[in-house]
């Protein structure tokens, strides 16, 4: 594999994170940052470790558009085609939002200066357009984390041979020892523990309206525990569209929390899913530094149907 500059090769004495991370069998589900909105800017060079932060882009351009994410709390990310498989012509820019109605909204554009990238800050406010299919995201971001690159990708060749229009690579999107992760969005929804062949499965399951439960972190419309809870209704009753449940009610007491989640396909179904969270010890949870810290954990203890 051709290294990008800042992958190091891995070595017999190096701390891999996600190689940790599966030895734990640290669980999955409820690890999908919440999230509505995402920002694409393609660049094709190596990126900096804190991605679009780290470009020497226009300062008042720059500022501008970290602003108007800000604003709306959407995640900003860098992305590029997959090695081998090259775009020409100006770069290209995307503003996409998650609607829970499932008209979920994207609008593109093209750059060549940086002051073009103004425009991202007046397409964070208009409707966007509806219907077009979504974008999958493939964590390839070596200078952040190593695994991110080794596992990611891997996955990005597998995914771009398959669905060349709709795969990019991109800057970091949370949970390096999960790596490979996915995310697909606008839809909002995280995948991770992949390695090629599952990543295939996952995404293609999830195009044709099947989302299962196995490499499932979350949606991110949701908060961590009613993430876990729908990830646990998934496994126990199959796969399901990507608004097939919603979360109609959540209450907590201390560590418990009780989640309803109403399913739409017929029969339609009530489920009360009990869930728990707790911390984990404190561990290693990136590649770069030695720094420990606690990771929660939301763990799906009952389902009833209601």
């Amino acid at each position: 594999m051709t290294e990008r500059p800042g992958l190091r090769p891995p070595g017999p004495d190096r701390f891999f994170c996600s190689d940790a991370a599966r030895e734990r069998g640290d669980p999955l589900a409820g690890t999908a940052p919440h999230g509505l909105a995402w920002v694409l800017v393609e660049h094709r060079g190596g990126w900096p470790a804190n991605g679009f932060d780290g470009l020497a882009l226009e300062p008042a351009t720059k500022a501008r558009v970290f602003a108007a994410a800000q604003a709306v709390r959407a995640r900003i990310l860098l992305i590029r085609r997959h090695a081998g498989r090259r775009d020409e012509g100006p770069r290209r820019w995307a503003v996409l939002r998650y609607e829970g109605s499932g008209a979920h909204r994207q609008q593109w554009g093209t750059w060549s200066r940086d002051e073009d990238l103004a425009a991202i800050a007046a397409a964070l406010g208009a409707p966007g357009e509806t219907g077009l299919p979504p974008v999958v995201l493939v964590c390839a971001h070596g200078r952040h984390d190593t695994c991110c690159a080794v596992r990611g990708r891997p996955v990005a060749r597998a995914l771009t041979e398959r669905l060349p229009d709709l795969v990019w690579e991109c800057t970091h999107v949370g949970g390096d020892r999960f790596a490979a992760n996915v995310l697909v969005a606008p839809d909002g929804v995280y995948y991770g523990n992949l390695d090629a062949p599952a990543a295939v499965s996952a995404v293609e399951e999830h195009l044709a309206g099947r989302i299962h439960a196995a490499h499932l972190r979350g949606y991110t419309d949701l908060f961590p525990a009613q993430q876990a809870a729908v990830a646990a209704v998934l496994a126990r009753f199959g796969p399901a569209a990507r608004h097939a449940y919603t979360v109609t009610a959540t209450s907590r007491v201390g560590d418990h929390w009780q989640i309803r989640v109403t399913g739409h396909r017929p029969p339609a179904t009530t489920y009360d899913v009990e869930v728990r969270t707790h911390r984990a010890p404190p561990r290693r949870l990136t590649c770069h530094g030695p720094a420990t810290s606690s990771a929660l954990i939301h763990e799906a203890t009952s389902i009833r149907a209601v």
